[in-house]
């Protein structure tokens, strides 16, 4: 099993995402849905650069493939792995810093 360290540029429906990953409905995806859903709700911001980053548990080639069709490509733009297969705490350790994703899009709305 892969971890991908994930940096992508958040759209303007991330609080559409947030209804989805709270509501069940992401995770209730198979096969990818429990990872996902875990992954992004741990997701942090960049203030930097501006991009939502996060770890995430993946099996597809090329990364991310069902992921982006099914969810990832309607609420981020200039999705990109960074690592393909990042050691999981390490990769969370990297960016432990950052402020929450989901915190920084409730304060914007």
């Amino acid at each position: 099993m892969a971890k991908r360290f994930v940096r992508a540029r958040p759209g303007n429906r991330l609080a559409e995402l947030r209804k989805r990953l709270d509501s069940g409905e992401i995770q209730a995806m198979n096969p990818f849905g429990r990872a996902m859903t875990r992954a992004l709700g741990k997701a942090r911001f960049d203030p930097e650069t501006g991009e939502a980053v996060w770890i995430e548990e993946d099996y597809c080639s090329p990364p991310l493939a069902m992921e982006r069709a099914e969810v990832l490509d309607d609420y981020f733009e200039e999705i990109t792995v960074v690592e393909e297969d990042v050691d999981e705490t390490v990769g969370w350790q990297r960016i432990d810093n950052l402020p929450g994703l989901w915190e920084q899009v409730l304060d914007e709305a």
